[in-house]
C-alpha cells in the first residue's frame, strides 16, 4: 500500500504500469474509490504511467472535518503530483475528479497537459440540490438514498444483472465516510467553474454516458463547448461511471485521444 500526507492528512495511492511512461492520473467519482478504475487500466496503452488516488474523504485516504471547497481537492491533487515528481499528466477525472481536474488544470498548468472529463461539469446541479442530499445524508446516512445513486450510476442493462457487481458497488457507496461524501458535496454545490472552464487552452477530451442521470449529456456537452476544440462522446448504455459499464468503449476513445497528441 502506498500513501503521501499532505497537510496532515494521508491520502491512499496505486502507481503501476511502466516506470519511465506518460503520467496519467486519475481521479474518483463521489462516493466510490480508485479502484473505479479497475477495469478501465489494462485496457489502455501499457507504455503509461498509471497514477491513481483516493480524494479526501473517500476509500482509504483520511477525512479531514467537512465541509470541503473544490479549491481544497484541488490543492489535493496538486500536492500529491508534486510529491511525486509529476509534471505535464493527462489528467482524467470523473465526476468530482473532472471538477477536481478543470481546477488543477487551471491554477496549475504546468501539472496538466491534457484532460479527460468524464461524466462532469463545469458546474453540476445547484447549491440547494446538494444542500438537500447532504441534510439526507447527514439524518439517515448514505444508505438511505443508495438506491436512487445508484439508478444515476448505471444504465438499465448494468442494473437487471446478476446481484454481484451491483451489490458490491452499493457497499463501496454506503461505506464512504458520511462526513467525506458530505465535504464533497459542499465542494460541488460551491463551484462553478465555467470562467476557469472557458480559458482553458489545452487538449481534452469529455465522455458521458448515454443514460447518465447524475451529470446528463447536455452539460457534458455544454462544458466541452468551452474549451476550443475539445472533443466530446457519449457512449450508448452507459451511466455515470462509463469506465465500469463500458471500460473498453472508453478505453477506445481516451487511447485515440492519447495517439491523436502523441501522448503514447
Amino acid at each position: 500500500m502506498q500513501t503521501i500526507t499532505h497537510n496532515d492528512a494521508v491520502f491512499h495511492i496505486a502507481v503501476q504500469g511502466a516506470e519511465n511512461g506518460r503520467p496519467v492520473v486519475f481521479a474518483n467519482s463521489l462516493g466510490t474509490d480508485l479502484r473505479v478504475w479497475d477495469a478501465l487500466l489494462p485496457l489502455l496503452p501499457q507504455s503509461l504511467r498509471f497514477h491513481r488516488f483516493d480524494l479526501r474523504g473517500h476509500g482509504l485516504s483520511d477525512t479531514p472535518p467537512p465541509p470541503y471547497r473544490m479549491e481544497d481537492l484541488a490543492d489535493d491533487a496538486a500536492a500529491l503530483l508534486d510529491a511525486q515528481g509529476i509534471r505535464g499528466a493527462v489528467f482524467v477525472g470523473l465526476s468530482i475528479g473532472g471538477m477536481i481536474g478543470q481546477m488543477l488544470a487551471a491554477r496549475r498548468p504546468d501539472l496538466v497537459s491534457a484532460l479527460v472529463l468524464m461524466d462532469t461539469a463545469a458546474k453540476m446541479g445547484s447549491a440547494e440540490m446538494w444542500q438537500a442530499r447532504m441534510d439526507a445524508v447527514a439524518a439517515g446516512g448514505i444508505a438511505a438514498l443508495a438506491d436512487p445513486i445508484l439508478e444515476r450510476w448505471f444504465g438499465p442493462e448494468f442494473r437487471s444483472q446478476e446481484k454481484g457487481p451491483l451489490a458490491a458497488w452499493r457497499n463501496m457507496l454506503t461505506r464512504t465516510p458520511a462526513e467525506g461524501y458530505i465535504g464533497c458535496c459542499a465542494a460541488i454545490a460551491g463551484a462553478d467553474l465555467t470562467d476557469e472552464t472557458r480559458k482553458l487552452r489545452l487538449p481534452v477530451l469529455a465522455i458521458v454516458g448515454a443514460e447518465d442521470g447524475a451529470s446528463p449529456p447536455e452539460i457534458v456537452q455544454a462544458t466541452a463547448d468551452l474549451i476550443p476544440g475539445a472533443e466530446f462522446h457519449v457512449i450508448a448504455g452507459a451511466g455515470h461511471l462509463p469506465c465500469v459499464e463500458r471500460p473498453k468503449e472508453t478505453a477506445e476513445l481516451i487511447t485515440a485521444f492519447l495517439e491523436k497528441h502523441d501522448y503514447v
